[in-house]
């Protein structure tokens, strides 16, 4: 696994856990993760971090149509 440091500025609110959520979320989206990544990053399990992507504004579904194709068939031979 990769380590990269991010210094953040005293008066940030932002918390470690707020910028590992939002890094995984955004990377997520972007498709450079796999949601199983991004929960690993965000140092969540896969259901845990699902629950919480809307808090942060993050979605799990693509705006891709052969995505959502893609998905369906997924979901109807599983």
């Amino acid at each position: 696994m990769q380590t990269i440091s991010v210094r953040l500025p005293y008066f940030s609110a932002v918390s470690e856990f707020d910028a590992r959520v939002i890094l995984a979320g955004e990377l997520y989206e972007r498709g450079k993760l796999s949601l199983g990544q991004a929960a690993e990053v965000a140092g969540l399990s896969k259901r845990a971090f699902i629950e919480i992507m809307g808090k942060y504004g993050f979605t799990l579904f693509s705006e891709s149509i052969e995505d959502f194709r893609n998905d369906l068939d997924n979901a109807w031979n599983a």
